[in-house]
């Protein structure tokens, strides 16, 4: 049983805050996964990669500047455009690839684009836009991964420039990536004292020390890093020196809700999957669709899909209006990624015997699913966030 991209989702996309040009993206992104992702997925997992020129082929269509300002070459679009291109990249089927692309258009490009120098911005952005640079942001740390003050690697001043020394982690895109945003700390007596470097991955001292075999998501690569006397010039800082941390959390938000349309993406996929499958799967003189604990169930988690959606375009709409959207879109993420691994759980159990058989789409789905609530903030770390602006 097939049930696309195009055909599962273009009806329940639409919302309050969708204009033409937002349509736009979310039908050619969809297209896209269903046309040129969809049929060599499974390779690109057996991989542990995606290939470059897929890449190259979305910045030639334009795909990697929808946040960045016209002037710059992009479209100049705000958080709901990100919104709309996680939702129909979710479609894809494929969290690995989604993935490699939201880390380097929404987690790592807008700390260029936010901090970058225009000498900075006219030497590396034109390649990151075409697919040619490939970005990763290299923050969390074997000892730092929600806590980012916490991070121990070092970046020392040396000449004209610093010498870096330290570890990452759980690093996307940096095997076959090209150019890591790394966080260092440049002041040992404050906490938060962190600045941020545009360190090349050719660049000698650099190396990845191992690439990781990941539960989900196989088709992004993730590495672990090594620092080892890493020099860059002054003008490798990218922007204040020791505001990194602060810099870091300007982007916190936007990253949370692109995991979470991720999220809403597949989910409505899993959904789809499973109504059909239940259609058509005979049991007990019947079909499975004709069992009321299964109807119900999947229509609950039809709709926490489409709380969760409209909830995400909200949360994206307060942050292009200038609103404090910090505990919306903390709330947001806690509560989408738990929803999704409870879609996907449920779609399983529904498929039987099947969904845990590694050529179903839904197995492979759920394990995708489950990073989910760990990456981009925990679950438990956001709730504190709602707490502290709940109760103070």
């Amino acid at each position: 049983m097939t049930i696309t991209a195009e055909t599962s989702t273009l009806t329940t996309h639409r919302n309050v805050h969708t204009t033409d040009a937002l349509q736009a993206i979310y039908d050619h992104t969809v297209d896209f996964v269903a046309n040129e992702v969809v049929p060599h997925g499974n390779a690109w997992e057996e991989a542990g990669m995606v290939p470059r020129e897929v890449l190259r082929q979305m910045g030639s269509l334009g795909m990697f500047g929808l946040r960045v300002p016209e002037e710059l070459g992009g479209l100049g679009l705000g958080m709901l455009a990100s919104a709309t291109f996680a939702e129909a990249l979710g479609t894809s089927t494929y969290g690995g690839f989604e993935a490699t692309v939201l880390v380097h258009t929404d987690m790592a490009l807008p700390h260029l684009l936010n901090s970058g120098t225009p000498e900075q911005l006219e030497r590396w952005l034109p390649q990151v836009l075409a697919g040619e640079t490939i970005l990763s942001i290299g923050v969390t740390e074997p000892d730092a991964g929600s806590d980012v003050a916490g991070l121990r690697t070092t970046a020392v001043r040396d000449g004209d420039g610093w010498r870096i020394n330290g570890r990452k982690t759980f690093i996307t895109n940096a095997v076959y990536g090209d150019l890591v945003i790394v966080a260092a700390r440049t002041d040992v007596k404050e906490r938060y004292g962190i600045s941020m470097f545009l360190v090349p991955t050719d660049t000698e001292g650099f190396a990845v020390a191992s690439k990781l075999d990941k539960h989900g998501w196989l088709c992004s690569d993730t590495a672990e890093l090594t620092l080892d006397d890493v020099w860059v010039g002054n003008d490798q800082l990218l922007g204040t020196e020791h505001r990194g941390f602060q810099e870091t959390m300007r982007n916190f938000q936007n990253e949370r809700m692109v995991l979470v349309g991720m999220a809403v993406g597949a989910s409505q996929v899993a959904l789809d999957l499973t109504t059909a499958y239940c259609s058509e799967r005979r049991a007990f003189g019947g079909h499975l669709s004709d069992l009321g604990a299964i109807r119900q169930r999947l229509a609950m988690r039809q709709a926490e899909v489409d709380a969760v959606r409209a909830s995400m375009y909200h949360a994206a709409w307060m942050g292009d209006s200038g609103l404090d959207n910090v505990r919306a879109m903390s709330g947001l993420k806690a509560f989408g990624a738990e929803v999704a691994n409870r879609v996907m759980y449920d779609c399983l159990q529904f498929h039987g015997g099947m969904g845990y058989m590694r050529e179903s789409t839904i197995e492979r789905m759920t394990r995708d699913a489950r990073i989910l609530p760990i990456g981009g903030g925990a679950t438990e770390v956001l709730l504190e966030e709602v707490a502290k602006r709940s109760f103070g």
